[in-house]
C-alpha cells in the first residue's frame, strides 16, 4: 500500500526534525508493509523573501492531491509573524476544512517535569483546539493609522455548526478513554456574547453523552489547574485562541515542547489533513543540529493513525517512550548531549 504524502520542512528547525520523521517513518512502513511517497515543497519565509509568497497562488490546488501534508515549521526573524502564519498554515487549515487541531500533552517515563512530584500516571491529556473560526477571524481593520485616534477591530467568529463539531469530536474523543472525561475552557464571566454562546453548545452537545463527565473552567483560572492540578484532565476542549495558549503551557509541564506532537484534522477525510509538531521554528538553534525530532516524530506517529495504520503508529510511539525512558540518546533539552539525526537514527533502529 502506498500514501502521497506532501512534505512542507518550512522554516528554522523544521529542515533538521522533517527528515528525521520521514526516517522513522520509512522505517515502520517497511516492518508493517505499507510505503509513503514523498513530495517535498519549499514553501517558506526564505521563499517569500523571494518571490514576496509564502506558497504559490495555487498552493491548495497543489497539495488536494496529497492523501496528508507533513509540516516542520514555519517562521524565521525578518519575515513579521502574521504574513508567513496567514501566507501559509491558516490558508491550508481553512482551505481544507481542518477544523480540528489535536494536540497530546503526556509525561514520558524519563522525563522530568518542572512540576514537582508529579509523574506519567498525572499528566496524560488530549487538547482539543477549534481551528478554523473563533478568535482567529480575517474580518475587522485599522482606522486613522499614524493619528492619536488610532484604532483597531478585530471580530471573533463563533457559529454553531463550528462550535457543535469541535465540542461533538472532543466527546467521541473520551469515549475512547478510560475517564471518559471533558473540559471546556471559557471565559463567559468577561467575554460577554461568544463566550455564553461556546458554554450553551457544550451543555447542549453533552446531554448527547451521558456517561462522560464534563467541567467547565474560565481559561485563566483553567490555566492555574493545568500546573496546580494536570492530573483533572483529560480531553480538553478550547476555542482557537485558548486551546492555541493551553496546547503550548500543556507540553512545558510536561518536560519539553520538544516532544509535542500535533494535527490539523479533516475528520471526513475530503481534504488532506496536515500534521505539524507544537513547537516553532526556534531559529535560535537552527542549523545547530541539536533540535529534538521527537515532536516530529510523534506528529509522523499521529498521521499514521489517521491514514488507518493504528498498529505502525502505536509501534512509533513505543519506540519513542523506550528511547526516552533509556535515556541514552536525547537531545539537550532532555538533558541529553545527541544531535537531531542521532535521535533520529536510535528510534528507526527501534523500529
Amino acid at each position: 500500500m502506498r500514501h502521497t504524502i506532501a512534505v512542507i520542512p518550512g522554516d528554522g528547525i523544521g529542515k533538521e526534525v522533517v527528515p528525521e520523521g520521514q526516517r522513522v517513518l520509512d522505517a515502520v512502513g517497511r516492518r508493517f508493509g505499507f510505503d509513503l511517497a514523498w513530495t517535498t515543497f519549499d514553501w517558506s519565509c526564505e521563499r517569500y523573501t523571494k518571490t514576496g509568497r509564502m506558497m504559490p497562488q495555487d498552493g491548495l490546488d497543489a497539495l488536494r492531491q496529497f492523501e496528508a501534508i507533513f509540516l516542520g515549521a514555519v517562521g524565521f526573524p525578518g519575515v513579521p509573524d502574521h504574513v508567513s502564519l496567514w501566507g501559509l498554515l491558516i490558508p491550508i487549515r481553512r482551505g481544507f476544512r481542518q477544523y480540528i487541531n489535536l494536540r497530546p500533552v503526556r509525561l514520558l517515563k524519563g522525563v522530568r517535569s518542572p512540576l514537582a512530584g508529579r509523574g506519567p500516571a498525572d499528566i496524560d491529556m488530549l487538547i482539543v483546539r477549534e481551528n478554523n473560526e473563533g478568535e482567529y477571524s480575517e474580518i475587522g481593520g485599522r482606522l486613522y493609522r499614524d493619528t492619536p485616534e488610532e484604532l483597531a477591530v478585530q471580530q471573533a467568529i463563533f457559529t454553531r455548526r463550528g462550535c457543535d463539531r469541535v465540542v461533538r469530536y472532543a466527546f467521541e474523543l473520551a469515549l475512547t478513554r478510560p475517564r471518559r472525561h471533558v473540559t471546556s475552557a471559557t471565559k463567559s464571566n468577561g467575554i460577554i456574547h461568544s463566550m455564553p454562546f461556546w458554554d450553551e453548545r457544550f451543555a447542549a452537545i453533552a446531554t448527547a453523552y451521558p456517561s462522560v463527565v464534563t467541567a467547565q473552567y474560565h481559561i485563566d483560572i483553567l490555566a492555574a489547574h493545568f500546573v496546580q492540578h494536570p492530573d483533572w484532565f483529560d480531553v480538553v476542549v478550547a476555542s482557537n485562541l485558548f486551546g492555541d495558549i493551553l496546547s503550548d503551557l500543556g507540553p512545558a509541564i510536561a518536560g519539553s515542547i520538544g516532544l509535542a506532537p500535533g494535527g490539523n484534522i479533516n475528520p471526513e477525510k475530503e481534504y488532506p489533513s496536515m500534521f505539524e509538531p507544537v513547537h516553532g521554528s526556534a531559529p535560535d538553534i537552527a542549523g545547530k543540529g541539536i533540535a529534538n525530532p521527537i515532536a516530529q516524530i510523534w506528529t509522523g506517529a499521529m498521521m499514521l493513525e489517521h491514514l488507518g495504520h493504528a498498529e505502525a503508529a502505536r509501534a512509533v510511539v513505543a519506540a519513542i517512550e523506550r528511547l526516552v525512558e533509556e535515556g541514552k540518546t536525547l537531545t539537550r533539552d532532555l538533558g541529553g548531549r545527541a544531535s537531531t539525526t542521532e535521535v533520529g537514527r536510535a528510534i528507526a533502529a527501534l523500529l
